[in-house]
């Protein structure tokens, strides 16, 4: 058997991620590759950190890349914060928040949850009174949880843990580049993120910022491998339990001392750079008020095809929206409609609302009107065809109507 080359079909990605990489990202993944200590590739990292300041929207130092998918940014935050037996409070409100539950619970962690209706999020007191009562080590929570498309509010949280001393990390994997989000102001010790949504790249770096304070405790762990440990390096008693997402070494990689951890990822670094680059270069407030202002185009024309919208509005993501399947529609056909007839593809999702909604994103490089009113137009269509009665025209019609009077 012959293989042939890699050829995937055409597909507009309007799902909860990923999405189509901006074209712009794919070129600069092209480049041709350089040794990891090389003067262009060792500027080529300085750049990235500086950009990613700019798009985590702090100063932090320590700002790097981790290499692997969003989850490696998760688990290395989590690895390296968590001693074993360290008290976690984990809120969830979606299917992410059972994630840093579990990836918490393998670091030996214990952990504390609260839990609200998907759909819902928390209040800062619910979060107050959890901390006052568990007193954690470390509050681990989702800023932007696409199962439920609800974004929970970070902004009074950092006073929050502070006054308790407690380290406050947010996922922005999801949110980052899309939603309002400040490190620095909103006093957020560690954040991560990917690629694959509002930053419009592929899969497979996850940006990390940590603070000085988050930074002390990683550091008061730290261990230097056998192989390259010179007199005086730190051997700690109780080690960060991964080698691969050890924050110490990582750190010290990334820094002045260029420590010997891993072979960079070049090509990767090159997309992560460029989908920095191009946002900073667009300016964070207009990156995010393209996401507000498509993400809402798309929710006011489905709405104005009869369909109801899922979860609180108030606290909806910029870049994707819930919409309950409504009766007597078979959702896996209508989706698998959307995507060998018009080649769109949206999202379900998981847990209880399996079956329930679709997920329907308008995120990173597909943050545009065409992607909007096409995909309006084409769940018009297989709506109709499935049985659904709505006036035709009108959810691209009122999305169109949106946009003038935006």
């Amino acid at each position: 058997m012959h293989s042939q080359p890699i050829n995937p079909p055409q597909r507009l990605l309007m799902g909860p991620g990923p999405i189509n990489a901006d074209p712009r990202v794919l070129r600069a993944m092209s480049a041709q590759l350089v040794g990891q200590y090389d003067p262009a590739m060792t500027a080529y990292m300085n750049e990235t950190m500086e950009l990613y300041r700019g798009v985590f929207r702090t100063r932090n130092d320590a700002t790097v890349l981790i290499d692997g998918t969003s989850r490696a940014g998760i688990e290395a935050a989590l690895v390296s914060l968590i001693e074993p037996g360290d008290r976690v409070l984990v809120p969830i409100f979606g299917r992410f928040g059972h994630l840093l539950r579990e990836i918490a619970e393998r670091c030996g962690a214990e952990v504390h949850v609260i839990e609200t209706e998907w759909g819902t999020v928390f209040t800062p007191e619910a979060i107050a009174a959890a901390i006052a009562d568990v007193r954690p080590k470390i509050l681990a929570i989702v800023h932007g949880d696409t199962s439920t498309t609800l974004a929970q509010p970070l902004a009074e949280l950092g006073a929050i843990c502070e006054r308790n001393d407690v380290i406050l990390y947010a996922d922005a994997t999801a949110s980052l580049g899309g939603n309002d989000f400040e490190s620095d102001l909103w006093g957020i010790d560690v954040a991560t993120a990917g690629l694959q949504k509002c930053l419009g790249g592929p899969s497979g770096s996850a940006p990390i910022t940590m603070s000085a304070r988050a930074v002390e405790v990683v550091d008061s762990r730290k261990s230097i491998e056998a192989g390259i440990r010179v007199d005086g390096d730190a051997v700690s008693a109780s080690p960060i339990r991964s080698n691969y997402l050890d924050l110490s070494q990582i750190l010290d990689y990334w820094g002045p001392k260029r420590l010997n951890h891993h072979t960079e990822a070049t090509t990767a670094l090159y997309g992560a750079r460029e989908c920095a680059r191009l946002l900073v270069e667009e300016g964070l407030p207009e990156a995010i008020g393209r996401h507000r202002l498509h993400g809402a185009a798309m929710a006011t024309g489905l709405r104005a095809m009869g369909l109801a919208l899922f979860g609180d509005q108030k606290h909806k993501m910029n870049n994707v929206v819930g919409v309950e399947i409504p009766d007597g529609i078979d959702g896996d056909k209508a989706r698998a409609a959307m995507l060998n007839d018009f080649g769109i593809e949206i999202g379900t999702s998981f847990g209880p609302l399996h079956g329930r909604v679709w997920r329907i994103g308008t995120m990173g490089y597909n943050a545009r009107r065409d992607t909007v009113l096409l995909t309006l137009a084409a769940l018009e269509q297989v709506l109709r065809r499935g049985g659904f009665a709505l006036t035709a025209g009108s959810g691209p019609g009122a999305a169109l109507d949106f946009y003038e009077e935006s």
